[in-house]
């Protein structure tokens, strides 16, 4: 299985919108997933890079590019420009597991594999307008997760590494696990991402803001340049309350409430607040992947 691991090294131009909050050069694993050689990874450590190298476990390398981006699940799609191998594992489904169960994580460059036991499969959202209504919690926690395999008894991928992360626990206490987005996402629409670049479904709106769940209120913490919240008026600082004339009070209501206004392009509604001032702000919603510029095999050929 560990022949099927790739190490995927970026490089994003300083100046990119990812490269304050991500960096500018990153590292992490890929899982080739059909004989083809195509390869699953998790998006951001492609995320608007101009550079994408994959080595493959006998330290044979070649540049890479962007066969597919998936900006709802976090998985991203790469081929490299020559062959590296055909060893793959079938993607499996997160159906037919059970919390309690046993797992392992592949990771490229480990002779061995990391035990681990699945914890919780729950929601999970994250402030960069992100919601999995069903994400895979592991434990213990993996240090180097970033695009690894979660394997099933069968050796079956079902999982792509996400994050490293403390999970609740009981009422008052937390267990350092990762978090592994679930391949169903992508599963069966590998043929349609690999022709069309992406899923044949609308985009979601997306506003350009990094929101907080912070004391029971919805705190903007950050807003990307020229996107829809800044081009708004919407700062750090402000308090989300309500979209579209219903309040939201977590991050999974408020992207949910968001995305039910239709597809990228919507006019969106916010009643925002600071300190305590309120105001109402419309944002002209768009598709997210304008701003991002992938590596194309033209850009690496």
């Amino acid at each position: 299985m560990t022949a099927a691991m790739v190490l995927i090294q970026s490089k994003v131009p300083e100046q990119a919108m990812t490269a304050g909050i991500l960096g500018a050069e990153r590292a992490g694993h890929g899982i080739r997933i059909r004989q083809d050689g195509l390869i699953a990874t998790v998006g951001y450590l492609v995320l608007e890079a101009e550079q994408i190298w994959v080595i493959s476990h006998n330290g044979q390398g070649a540049p890479a590019y962007i066969v597919a981006q998936d900006y709802d699940s976090g998985i991203t799609l790469l081929k490299p420009t020559i062959p590296l191998g055909d060893t793959h594992v079938i993607p499996g489904s997160i159906k037919e597991l059970s919390v309690g169960e046993s797992l392992v994580i592949y990771r490229s460059g480990y002779s061995d594999l990391f035990p681990c036991q699945l914890f919780a499969k729950q929601e999970f959202a994250g402030r960069w307008e992100y919601l999995l209504d069903e994400a895979l919690f592991t434990s213990p926690g993996c240090n180097d997760w970033a695009g690894a395999a979660l394997l099933n008894q069968y050796g079956q991928v079902c999982g792509v590494g996400s994050l490293l992360m403390e999970i609740p626990h009981g009422d008052d206490e937390e267990i350092l696990g990762n978090m592994f987005i679930p391949m169903d996402l992508v599963t069966p629409f590998l043929d349609e991402m690999c022709k069309y670049g992406r899923r044949r479904t609308p985009p979601k709106p997306w506003l350009g803001i990094l929101v907080q769940e912070y004391e029971g209120k919805l705190v903007v913490v950050g807003v990307y340049p020229e996107c829809p919240a800044g081009l708004a008026g919407v700062k750090p600082g402000d308090i989300v309350l309500s979209v579209d004339d219903e309040p939201v009070y977590n991050l999974s209501g408020m992207f949910r409430k968001v995305w039910s206004l239709g597809s990228a392009g919507v006019e969106v509604p916010l009643l925002l607040s600071d300190a305590g001032n309120l105001r109402d702000c419309r944002l002209k919603s768009i598709d997210r992947a304008i701003f991002y510029q992938p590596a194309s095999a033209d850009s690496v050929n």
